[in-house]
């Protein structure tokens, strides 16, 4: 980390961390009010999630990553916006949806560039499998949305078949229909960079059936 992001945990971490604690996150208390709840997964630096709760202050989101440079950036861009909407957890988020988040709690999953694990022997290791889906449908209210962009094509296939195949999700597309890049979800320079390179990038929206 740098020296700015260790500062950060010093003194923005009271104000936007939280930690698991046995049983269910309550959501409420920590964002201090009732509104939709957004939760990105591997959030990287933050740059899309601050750009979302700078946009939509009428909301709240909760990050979850485990790496510290990237927490401790995304607070200090917090700070700097002055965003009072977002709450971090440092933590796994399968332990996140396993254990700690209610049921029908979230209006939103993001899942932006999760970690490919492209080599075929590592595929295991990608976080979309079965018992996501079965979790992300269990979180989310009905007619909630998870939204995944991926710039590995075969990833995305993945992705569109275990959504597909759940019978408790209907995509915002059309069967088997990638979706076009919504204008909800920020371009970050990891994107814009990859746009230069020539790579494409996978959206899929999933809605979670009543």
């Amino acid at each position: 980390m740098t020296e700015g992001q260790q500062r950060a945990f010093e003194a923005l971490w009271p104000h936007y961390g939280i930690t698991l604690d046995q049983g269910p996150l309550p959501l409420a208390s920590h964002f201090g009010r009732q509104a939709p709840v957004t939760l990105e997964i591997g959030f990287g630096n933050g740059e899309a999630l601050a750009q979302l709760a700078a946009r939509h202050s009428e909301q709240d989101f909760l990050g979850v990553e485990v790496h510290s440079p990237g927490v401790g950036h995304l607070m200090l861009t917090l700070a700097a916006q002055d965003s009072q909407n977002v709450r971090i957890l440092q933590s796994d988020a399968m332990e996140l949806l396993r254990h700690h988040l209610p049921e029908a709690s979230l209006q939103r999953v993001l899942l932006y560039f999760p970690d490919p694990w492209h080599k075929r022997r590592h595929h295991k290791r990608r976080i979309v499998n079965q018992e996501f889906t079965d979790l992300i449908h269990r979180a989310l209210k009905p007619g909630g949305v998870i939204h995944m962009a991926t710039d590995w094509e075969d990833y995305a296939r993945q992705m569109m078949t275990l959504f597909s195949q759940h019978s408790g999700f209907r995509n915002q597309a059309g069967k088997g229909t990638f979706s076009p890049r919504p204008e909800t979800r920020p371009m970050t320079r990891f994107e814009q960079r990859g746009e230069r390179l020539g790579h494409g990038v996978w959206d899929l929206l999933f809605e979670r059936l009543g």
